[in-house]
């Protein structure tokens, strides 16, 4: 298959050539060349560790590559200076916002943009011109609201804005809807399209194939540092696209009917205080064996907060919480362990690992004290490497091996190595919190079927997402959750995915689908 690096019949405004670079012995990018036009939408497509964010760090002056060059809108792009790149009219908006909170919308925006020997600042002026980029590109945000107090989906509205700002004519955008209610992805979709229209260039990097499809223009696709394959968006398929990424077939995972079994876990009017009395999570909530139960909610809405709840890191300030039958009612996260939960963290990096530690290490955390890892007051070191090359081999870990630094490993082989620990022990009870986030579709496939497999051996298991389609095809019953609040269960197919986006925004909770 072509590699379709040459851009769409237009002005050229980006054109990379034979880019590569070198981590010691790790070639993140290898020989890269490819064309952007005016008025295109590139997407840029690629497993974990396929070198995508190395390419975008260079090209925004981030990294200096070894080799190869780059050109913005006809004049060679200095390498290593990031505002040499902000000059040449590019923009990036990272898939985490860079926006100081405790500053407004405006002052975000200006912020880097005006002579530190100025006497003061032309505010009228600016906020005149942010107000006409919001109107002319549907980008509607308070200028005076602190950014602390904008929802998600006005921070990305803030990013853009600071981007358009100072006049980038090329915009790269990181996994843009990572954190967004579908109503507001389509938001972004409509912006995106008055943008090309004026003639901006945008290169997008999402793992959603589907929107790929709806938006781009083009695709391109990395594996292991190299471009491998590349075509028009029109026709394709997302099939193809995931085997384009990952060079095999990627099967939609299949959930199989099933009659949930015995009730593992009750919350009843639950409720979590904040250090200032405040409620942070107010919930009712049944899990069975056997049962995928799925919880949607923008970031921020007290997912995070459920999730310490059930792995014992704060306790219940009022309600009845019951797990395995035995009623909790402090904080108890080792004794969770014990009674049979397995944790898949948010954060992988900072709390499902240990970066500095081993493999091995990582991999006896939670049970070191227990057979057969301890010897008296000592650890069997034998036992515990064994364990560890288990799981790198059960779940196809590529690593060095067992004494290889956690941090040194890819996103995807993290969470495969977070999931062999948890799975080892057979849990009864699993939370699965933001499992395939920032994963390529290959791992996102492995992570599912994993969750499916305890599924059908009757582990209950407690999916908290922000991607909707990850939580319909894998939920057996879904709830919302929206400022601590969650939503009555609805039952699989028994909604539209509108629906479950008004209720993340805060409308609509009850509804005549709850089971």
């Amino acid at each position: 298959m072509s590699t379709g690096t040459n851009a769409r019949p237009g002005e050229v405004v980006l054109r990379l050539s034979d880019i590569s670079k070198n981590f010691g012995a790790l070639k993140a990018n290898d020989g890269i060349s490819f064309d952007l036009a005016k008025g295109e939408v590139l997407a840029l497509l690629g497993e974990n560790g396929a070198g995508k964010t190395t390419l975008m760090n260079i090209l925004f002056g981030h990294y200096v590559a070894d080799q190869g060059s780059i050109e913005a809108f006809g004049n060679p792009l200095p390498p290593g200076r990031p505002a040499a790149a902000l000059d040449a009219g590019i923009g990036m908006v990272h898939q985490h916002f860079t926006l100081a909170d405790n500053l407004t919308a405006l002052e975000n925006i200006v912020l880097g943009t005006e002579s530190l020997l100025a006497w003061r600042s032309d505010g009228k002026r600016a906020k005149g011109r942010v107000a006409q980029l919001a109107a002319d590109f549907g980008l509607a945000v308070d200028a005076d609201k602190r950014v602390a107090d904008l929802s998600v989906g006005e921070r990305q509205r803030v990013e853009i804005l600071k981007a358009l700002y100072r006049n980038a004519r090329i915009l790269i955008l990181d996994e843009p809807t990572a954190v967004l209610t579908p109503q507001e992805s389509e938001a972004l979709f409509a912006t995106l399209k008055k943008l090309v229209a004026r003639g901006l260039a945008i290169i997008f990097i999402s793992h959603k194939l589907n929107e790929v499809l709806a938006v781009s223009d083009r695709v391109l696709v990395l594996r292991q540092g190299k471009l491998v394959a590349g075509r028009a968006t029109a026709g394709a398929t997302r099939a193809e696209l995931a085997e384009m990424m990952v060079g095999r077939p990627v099967p939609a995972p299949k959930m199989e009917a099933r009659a949930p079994g015995a009730e593992l876990l009750r919350l009843a009017r639950v409720t979590v205080l904040s250090a200032q009395g405040r409620p942070e999570l107010d919930a009712d909530l049944k899990l069975h064996e056997g049962e995928i139960v799925g919880l949607a909610g923008v970031s921020g809405n007290g997912q995070a907060v459920l999730a310490d709840l059930l792995s014992g890191l704060v306790g219940p300030s009022a309600g009845q919480f019951t797990m395995f039958g035995e009623t909790v009612t402090a904080t108890d996260a080792a004794g969770m362990v014990r009674r049979g939960l397995g944790r898949i963290p948010e954060d992988r990096h900072a709390v499902g690992l240990i970066g500095d530690m081993s493999i091995t290490e990582n991999m006896i955390a939670e049970r070191y004290r227990e057979s057969p890892f301890a010897k008296g007051q000592l650890i069997d070191w034998k036992a515990a490497r064994a364990f560890a090359e288990g799981i790198i081999k059960g779940f196809d870990v590529r690593c060095p091996g067992p004494h290889a630094t956690a941090r040194l490993l890819s996103g995807g082989n993290m969470q495969k190595l977070i999931l062999g620990r948890e799975m080892a022990g057979d849990p009864k009870l699993i939370l699965a919190a933001q499992p395939t986030r920032g994963l390529d579709i290959g791992a996102v496939g492995y992570v599912h079927e994993q969750l499916l497999k305890a599924r059908a051996r009757g582990a209950g298991i407690l999916l908290i997402s922000e991607d909707l389609d990850e939580l319909l095809a894998l939920s057996d019953r879904i709830h919302v959750i929206y400022r601590g609040h969650l939503s009555p269960s609805l039952l699989r197919d028994s909604f539209s995915v509108p629906e479950i986006g008004l209720m993340m925004a805060g409308h609509g909770f009850g509804g005549s689908h709850a089971a």
